[in-house]
């Protein structure tokens, strides 16, 4: 079996750290359970590109239960737990090509080790496999049935791609869920973010200044976790909807240009490019923190940042300091990488055994109805998305009231009114 992983001798400790998560993971083990009697996946190649981390195990486990061949490469160089990789190999014999802080290089050569497998579905955090295909890998297209993609980020791409009618074959857009962003975005990354932060920085949030830019799902997350924490969150965006929302639930929102001046952690999670640029970098007070939480690290322009630095230096693990001519410094975490996986685990397990609940079902979605599929992105189908959230409240012990046949009548129904 071909893998690529840092180091073999770490497998038992992230053996454990998977048996913790799936712990946290009730409707991921009800899906596995189903998977292994019915083997909805049996003679399908499945190619992955997520963050490597405990939870992605148990869903790699799970694929691998429903009968696929999975094999598993990082979306993300700094997102890599090198125990888990180690394990994924020797305890669930997946073939897994990931290491914490590989090179551009070795990233995509692991991309393309999975993609050189002729995968039947693509399985994507970021949409990196799917535009490795659409660039220098077509001819794989015979083999692949259709696709997943589990962010905002990779949707975005995606659509791009359907808008431009260049897609090339079916995907199921697992971030357009309700279970998945209304959770995993909002909850998940409200409270992961600020582990890295914290994780990093140890510092005190309670009546810093804390910016936001972005105030979508992940956004609204992160400002309400931030604003529990006793900062002043102030809300950065170009949407005029989203910021008057912001607004609406209490936030300051003001331009960046405005913002950075008084920003003690400022974090960004737009899904876009240079959010944060050199003019505002050169406004920002001694000390500044800049984090991202968006797939890219791109939203942060750090060649800008490195170009007016006179000085840099690692001050702490994940923190590197830049001294500007003014004498300020700008602590920037995570090398601008998602910040929650660089310095921290990611998001808690328990948000995402339905994130993950939504990719296993998407695969056996696509199993079944590849044929009737166009080269489109698709929602995930709302019986799929109903069913995870009673089996997630099923989980949690909660009960909730059904309507009644008169009820039901009423609402389906026009000629009722007053």
């Amino acid at each position: 079996m071909k893998y690529d992983v840092k180091d073999m001798k770490l497998a038992d400790k992230g053996r454990l750290r998977i048996e913790w998560a799936n712990e946290y993971m009730k409707v991921l083990s009800l899906v596995r359970k189903h998977f292994k009697k019915e083997k909805p996946l049996k003679g399908l190649k499945i190619a992955a590109c997520l963050h490597v981390t405990t939870e992605t195990a148990n869903l790699a486990y799970t694929l691998k239960e429903g009968g696929a061949e999975v094999f598993l490469c990082a979306s993300n160089p700094l997102s890599t737990q090198d125990d888990v990789a180690a394990s994924l190999v020797r305890d669930f014999k997946i073939p897994t090509f990931a290491i914490k802080g590989e090179g551009n290089k070795t990233y995509y050569g692991h991309i393309n080790a999975v993609l050189d497998v002729k995968p039947n579905i693509t399985m994507d955090d970021g949409a990196d496999l799917v535009s490795t295909v659409q660039k220098t890998r077509t001819g794989l297209v015979k083999n692949i049935i259709g696709g997943t993609e589990e962010t905002t980020t990779g949707v975005i791409r995606l659509k791009s791609l359907e808008k431009q009618n260049l897609l090339l074959y079916p995907i199921i857009a697992v971030n357009e869920a309700l279970t998945k962003h209304l959770f995993d975005n909002r909850y998940g990354t409200g409270q992961s973010t600020l582990d890295g932060i914290l994780r990093a920085t140890n510092v005190l949030l309670a009546g810093s200044d804390f910016v936001v830019c972005g105030y979508g799902w992940c956004g609204r997350g992160l400002a309400m976790r931030a604003r529990g924490m006793g900062a002043n969150v102030t809300i950065v965006e170009v949407d005029p909807l989203k910021a008057l929302e912001a607004v609406m639930d209490g936030y300051s929102v003001m331009p960046i240009a405005d913002a950075c001046k008084k920003a003690d952690v400022i974090v960004t999670l737009t899904g876009d490019i240079n959010v944060i640029r050199k003019e505002h970098f050169e406004k920002m007070k001694d000390g500044a923190i800049v984090a991202n939480s968006g797939h890219f690290n791109v939203e942060i322009d750090i060649p800008a940042l490195e170009k007016i630095a006179v000085k840099k230096r690692i001050v702490r693990d994940y923190v590197e300091e830049y001294t500007l001519k003014s004498g300020r410094r700008v602590n920037l975490l995570g090398e601008g990488r998602l910040i929650n996986l660089a310095s921290a685990e990611g998001h808690p397990a328990s948000v995402m055994d339905m994130s993950f609940a939504n990719q296993a079902l998407g695969c056996e979605y696509i199993a079944k109805n590849h044929k009737k599929l166009e080269r489109k992105v698709y929602e995930v189908p709302e019986f799929i998305d109903k069913n995870i959230a009673k089996l997630k409240l099923e989980s949690l012990g909660v009960k909730i009231d059904t309507l009644t046949k008169e009820q039901r009548e009423y609402l389906e129904s026009w000629e009722m009114g007053t």
